[in-house]
């Protein structure tokens, strides 16, 4: 009887160990839920602006325990290059998707493509004429320029000619911020000289600076739509000895070094930190089913002689 009961017992304590084991198994192979992925698709990666656009965006993803992947092409200029980046991510099928579109009409039929796939797109910095866009993440372009074009009214006089340099033909940010100047410089009486591409690049805008000052053409200052070409505009005219008023656009560090070496006289400070990291913060919120804003804007200033060192020191 007894060894009956010890074989009972036995057969119950094995029973035990089976069920036991069997509810560790099923507690271990049960999924984690999936770790947020997004991904970031930026014009270039070849400026400081869009590095610290890149770090605001890395910040946010520390800050909330997510993956973020920055990408982007070479030049803001490839944007064959940029759309095949887009692709990739929907066909990884992040959690969500920050874009900052080189041309609009381009970067549509592969937005569809993601909303297709249901993966939320924020729109930073360039905002496009899509409806299912989440939300636009960046700087109100338009009124930024105009800032710039009234900043060379109180430092000219009326019926002097600014030579525009902007970014690719066909980007929206570099049209807004054309514009806007352009809508400055007439409330303040001032004329547009000529308005010409030079891609965004230091070098470019160097080689067309010359060619404008080889060509005779008249004009008492240089507004540029980004920061490199407002260093290479700086650059031509010292290399040529003259002294004008150059207005650039973003608060690059080299920027902020020129002005301080009083070799650029301004720029529209952006905060490419802040859309960095509100555009993950929002494409985060999305993903979560929080809802955020339609717009959220990051704010602009005019950056001179006068706060460049408080700049500095932020």
């Amino acid at each position: 009887m007894k060894k009956n009961m010890s074989l009972l017992a036995a057969l119950f304590l094995m029973v035990a160990l089976i069920v036991t084991g069997c509810g560790s198994t099923q507690t271990q192979t049960q999924k984690e839920p999936e770790k947020i992925k997004i991904g970031v698709v930026v014009k270039a990666l070849n400026s400081d602006f869009w590095k610290t656009v890149e770090a605001g965006a890395k910040a946010a993803g520390e800050k909330y325990g997510v993956e973020v992947k920055v990408l982007g092409p070479n030049t803001e200029t490839d944007v064959t290059g940029q759309i095949s980046l887009i692709e990739d991510q929907v066909t990884r099928k992040v959690s969500a998707l920050v874009v900052a579109p080189s041309q609009a009409a381009s970067t549509i039929p592969v937005f569809n493509r993601a909303k297709e796939a249901k993966i939320p797109v924020i729109l930073a910095d360039t905002d496009v004429a899509w409806d299912d866009k989440v939300s636009f993440v960046g700087t109100g372009n338009f009124n930024a320029g105009k800032l710039a074009g009234e900043y060379f009214g109180k430092k000219l006089p009326k019926g002097s000619k600014i030579v525009i340099l902007r970014g690719a033909l066909g980007d929206p940010t570099h049209d807004e911020r054309v514009n806007g100047c352009i809508e400055g410089l007439k409330s303040v009486g001032l004329e547009v000289a000529v308005t010409q591409p030079a891609n965004s690049e230091r070098a470019m805008a160097v080689t067309v600076i010359e060619n404008i000052l080889q060509s005779k053409q008249e004009f008492a200052g240089v507004f540029t739509t980004n920061d490199e070409m407002g260093l290479g505009a700086a650059k031509a005219l010292e290399d040529a000895g003259k002294k004008m008023i150059v207005v650039g656009f973003d608060g690059s560090p080299d920027s902020l070094a020129a002005i301080s070496a009083g070799k650029l006289d301004a720029f529209v400070a952006q905060n490419p930190y802040n859309i960095g990291f509100k555009s993950v913060e929002a494409a985060v919120k999305v993903v979560k089913g929080e809802a955020i804003e339609k717009r959220i804007d990051t704010g602009t200033e005019i950056v001179n002689a006068e706060n460049v060192n408080e700049k500095v020191k932020k």
